[in-house]
């Protein structure tokens, strides 16, 4: 009997199904029902009763209400994504800054780069939460423990500002910049995943590449343009929808969600809200990925 053999699209195909797979089972068995009965709930006025719940149909009443009664989450969504688009390009460029960096063969590479994402950890809920517990404690407010932390991100911008006004940058980049500054721990607490990401693409660039464009008499600029930018495009579109999607998840509108459900008990609104929330990600992400996707290199 002959055995017919896979093509090497084929191939590709299987191995690809193999990692998707995994998500495909969960999201059918564990996220499935859930995501339909949102839909339900969502144009469903939901009344919690001691044996369950019961549903009375009413329609796009729900998406009405939160787009034209509630008073704030248009206002919170709207500033959510706009904190967003300000936020991805500066989130980007530090993660390949410092993913280009910690691809250099130096001493201590491998510690430098655990440094690098050990505030990705720093930041979990547990760590966060415990760390502004014990400035509760030893401050005995939570007002006071507030400003102590934004005191330790405190930095002295005059001098920055006076520098990049004299080079005759505009205003616009030039507060862009000292925001980036200001809040530069935040932004590497936003990198961590992104800088593994890149450094992924760095090392998969072949060395001969960067061997022949230095023959050729090439610098480290033209190298980094010609060579290193267009290989790593397919994983900066890539980290923009990862960045997108994180900068979302613990943003205003999800509190602003979370408190409608558990703390105004009105889950069809909570949840209606979450729908045009969803609708409004997935906009900004079909609209990036097409635009992006056009400039991205693939290398066969």
């Amino acid at each position: 009997m002959n055995v017919k053999k896979m093509t090497l699209m084929q191939k590709r195909a299987l191995v690809g199904l193999s990692f998707v797979l995994p998500w495909l089972l969960g999201f059918i068995f564990l996220f499935a029902t859930p995501l339909l009965q949102s839909v339900q709930f969502s144009m469903s006025k939901l009344s919690v009763a001691p044996g369950g719940y019961s549903l009375d149909f009413i329609g796009l009443e729900n998406f009405k209400q939160a787009l034209y009664v509630d008073a704030n989450f248009n206002r919170i969504l709207t500033e959510s994504v706009a904190t967003m688009v300000w936020n991805v390009p500066m989130i980007l460029f530090f993660s390949l800054f410092s993913a280009v960096m910690l691809n250099q063969h130096f001493k201590g590479r491998t510690a430098a780069r655990a440094i690098f994402f050990l505030p990705v950890i720093l930041a979990s809920g547990a760590i966060a939460s415990a760390e502004t517990a014990g400035l509760i404690s030893m401050t005995g407010s939570s007002e006071v423990a507030k400003e102590l932390g934004q005191m330790q991100s405190g930095f002295d911008t005059m001098g920055l500002v006076m520098m990049l006004d004299s080079t005759g940058f505009p205003e616009w980049f030039i507060d862009y910049i000292v925001d980036g500054t200001v809040r530069i721990y935040e932004i590497i607490r936003s990198s961590g995943v992104q800088i593994l990401i890149f450094l992924a693409a760095l090392q998969s660039v072949p060395p001969a590449m960067y061997e022949v464009a230095k023959m050729e008499g090439a610098t480290g600029y033209e190298s980094f343009w010609k060579i290193t930018f267009p290989m790593v495009s397919p994983l900066i579109l890539t980290n923009i929808i990862y960045t997108i999607i994180d900068s979302f998840t613990n943003s205003p509108v999800t509190q602003t969600i979370y408190e409608t459900a558990f703390s105004s008990q009105d889950f069809g609104l909570s949840a209606a809200m979450s729908w045009l929330y969803t609708l409004v990600v997935a906009i900004v992400l079909v609209v990036i990925g097409v635009l992006v996707s056009r400039k991205v290199f693939y290398y066969n």
